[in-house]
C-alpha cells in the first residue's frame, strides 16, 4: 500500500511537470557516442538529468523541448519523447527492488582537463578524440599547469601515453633516431631544465605526486594506456632512480628492484620492473601479446555490479553489450595477481588472468584505468592516422571511456550497507 502511495503521490508531482526525453542507450540507439555529448551539455545548461542504470544500456532522461529534440536529431541521436505517465512507470519499474536497475541524478557537468603538450601528439589520444566527436569540451593542460597547482580547477583529468618513468615510452631501441623521438626528448629535457629539474625523470615524480594529491582531495582520474602502469610504476620509485644513461645521463641505482615501494601506488603491488632499457616494457604489470593469443578471440567481459548497492562501478560499465572487442596499445591489460585486492575489477578477460579495466578509491577522489590504446583500432602503430569515430559511432569500447566523463556529475550519496 505504502509503495502505491509513493507511486501515485510520484504520478501527481510529474503531471503538473513537462514531459520528458529519453536517450535510449540500447542497440537501437543511432549514434551513442554523440549521445553522451548531448547529456554533458545539458549539465553545461544547468539542466538535470536522471542516469537510468541497466535500464536499455544505460539511458539518459531530462525535462523535454523542442529545442532539446531538434538537437538531437541534428547530431542523429535517437530519443523518445515519453508521458507523465510513462516517466513514471519508467522511474518505478528502475527503482523497483526486483531490477538490478537504478536512478542517479546527474547534476553539474565537470570541468575536463587532457594531459598531452600543446599541439603535441605523437599518436592519437582515443579520449581526446572521443571528447572531440562527442563535442565535450575540454581544456588541454601539461607540466607546469600541474606542477604550480592548476589541478584544482578541474574535476575530471586525463592521463594517455604519457610515461611517467622518464623513459620516453622505452623506445630507444625502436626509435631513438626517429625524429619524432629525438624532438620529444629535446622537448622534456628543455622542459625539466625550465621548470628547475635535473633530470626528466625527477620532474615526473613530482608530476605524479601533485596528481595523487588532486585524487586524495577529490578529483577524478582516468588513464589508459602506458600513463597507467607507468604511474603507479613512478610512484612505487619515488626516492630511487630506475631510469639507464641513454634516457637520463647515468645508470640507474644497483638495488633498484629491491627499493620498490608498493605503499605509495594506487592500483598494483608486487611487480617486477622491467630494467633493461632496449625492451619495450615498463613492467610484468602488462599482459603480453604471446598472452593474449588469436586476436580474433581477444574479447573482455564486463563485470555486473548491483545498481542500487555498487552505483559507481555500475555507471563505469554501463554499455549496449557485455563482451567487447579487446584492443592492443603500449599497455594493454593488467596482471590480476598484481591488482590490489581494494581494486574494483571492471573488465577481464573470462577464463585468464587478464584484466582490462579498474576503478579504485584514493581519498577523496578516485581513480580508472583502461588497458590498451584505441577501442577501435586493434593494434595502432606510430604514424597511423587517427581512428574516424564516425565510423564506430556505437563503439561500446569508446563508450567506456565517455562514462567515466558523466559519473563525476552523480549527485552524491551515502552508500547502502
Amino acid at each position: 500500500m505504502r509503495k502505491f502511495l509513493l507511486i501515485y503521490f510520484s504520478l501527481l508531482t510529474i503531471n503538473f511537470a513537462q514531459a520528458k526525453l529519453l536517450i535510449y542507450m540500447d542497440l537501437k540507439q543511432t549514434d551513442h557516442l554523440k549521445a553522451y555529448g548531448i547529456t554533458f551539455n545539458q549539465l553545461k545548461k544547468g539542466v538535470t538529468t536522471d542516469w537510468l542504470l541497466n535500464y536499455r544500456g544505460g539511458s539518459f532522461m531530462m525535462d523535454y523541448s523542442d529545442e532539446l529534440a531538434l538537437n538531437c536529431r541534428i547530431k542523429g541521436v535517437g530519443f523518445e519523447q515519453i508521458s507523465a505517465v510513462q516517466a513514471v512507470q519508467i522511474y518505478s519499474l528502475v527503482q523497483s527492488e526486483q531490477e538490478n536497475m537504478e536512478v542517479v541524478r546527474l547534476e553539474k557537468a565537470p570541468e575536463i582537463a587532457v594531459f598531452v603538450p600543446d599541439g603535441f601528439l605523437p599518436w592519437d589520444d582515443a579520449v581526446s578524440m572521443s571528447l572531440d566527436y562527442a563535442e565535450v569540451p575540454y581544456t588541454k593542460i601539461w607540466l607546469e599547469e600541474i606542477l604550480i597547482g592548476g589541478l584544482s580547477k578541474y574535476d575530471w583529468l586525463h592521463l594517455h601515453h604519457e610515461d611517467f618513468t622518464g623513459q620516453y615510452g622505452k623506445f630507444y631501441a625502436s626509435f631513438s633516431g626517429a625524429q619524432w623521438y629525438r624532438e620529444q626528448q629535446r622537448l622534456y629535457e628543455a622542459e625539466a631544465k625550465r621548470l628547475g629539474f635535473t633530470k626528466v625523470s625527477n620532474m615526473e615524480k613530482a608530476v605524479v605526486l601533485e596528481i595523487r594529491n588532486y585524487i586524495a582531495n577529490g578529483g577524478f582520474l582516468f588513464a589508459m594506456c602506458s600513463a597507467s602502469d607507468s604511474y603507479d610504476i613512478s610512484l612505487s620509485s619515488l626516492s630511487i632512480d630506475i631510469v639507464d644513461k641513454m634516457y637520463d645521463g647515468d645508470a640507474p641505482d644497483p638495488d633498484a628492484e629491491s627499493r620498490i615501494d608498493f605503499s605509495e601506488t594506487l592500483a598494483f603491488e608486487n611487480f617486477k620492473l622491467e630494467m633493461n632499457p632496449m625492451i619495450y616494457e615498463y613492467s610484468n604489470i602488462d599482459i603480453q601479446p604471446l598472452e593474449i593469443g588469436n586476436q580474433n578471440n581477444d574479447y573482455f567481459t564486463l563485470f555486473d555490479y548491483s545498481a542500487k548497492y555498487d552505483p559507481v562501478p555500475t555507471m563505469l560499465i554501463q554499455n549496449h553489450v557485455n563482451v567487447i572487442r579487446g584492443f592492443m596499445g603500449q599497455t594493454t591489460m593488467f596482471r590480476k595477481e598484481l591488482i590490489k585486492k581494494s581494486i574494483y575489477i571492471l573488465g577481464e578477460r573470462a577464463g585468464t588472468n587478464q584484466v582490462k579495466y579498474v576503478h579504485g578509491n584514493f581519498g577523496r577522489g578516485t581513480f580508472t584505468f583502461y588497458g590498451g590504446h584505441d577501442p577501435e583500432d586493434y593494434q595502432h602503430a606510430v604514424g597511423d592516422p587517427p581512428t574516424d569515430l564516425s565510423l564506430f559511432k556505437n563503439s561500446p569500447g569508446y563508450r567506456l571511456i565517455l562514462n567515466n566523463i558523466l559519473f563525476p556529475a552523480a549527485k552524491k550519496k551515502k552508500q547502502k550497507t
